[in-house]
């Protein structure tokens, strides 16, 4: 299965706020996502429990993708996250995620950004 339309599936799930459905339809049941030098975590179901509490933690999230760049396996998406929260504050994050795809999914993916822009949640 080609790495690019599955890059697609993904940015237009996000774009459209089906975060949770991006990992069952585009993330190995035994995934592995880092950001920057944090701790990885691991497995779907870990990764799902992660996003629920971000999503939890805001208002509103809405994610679009400023460019993407596949080779082979290899891809990277230029995300940017507008962030609403519980109060009505705003933030923002800039991110790059370097994603490794085996067999149309998702097995390792990587986030890169300024930390210092992460919204407090």
């Amino acid at each position: 299965m080609a790495t690019g339309p599955n890059v697609g599936v993904l940015i237009e799930m996000v774009e459209r706020g089906a975060y949770l459905e991006a990992f069952d339809r585009c993330y190995a049941p035994d995934a592995v996502v880092q950001e920057n030098d944090s701790a990885e975590r691991t497995g779907i179901d870990t990764l799902i429990a992660n996003e629920k509490a971000v999503l939890g933690a805001f208002r509103s999230i809405t994610g679009r993708a400023l460019a993407s760049f596949v080779s082979g396996d290899q891809a990277v998406i230029h995300w940017v996250f507008d962030f609403v929260g519980h109060d009505g504050s705003l933030g923002r994050l800039d991110e790059l995620a370097l994603q490794t795809w085996r067999d149309g999914l998702i097995v390792h993916e990587k986030f890169y950004y300024d930390p210092a822009q992460r919204p407090p949640r």
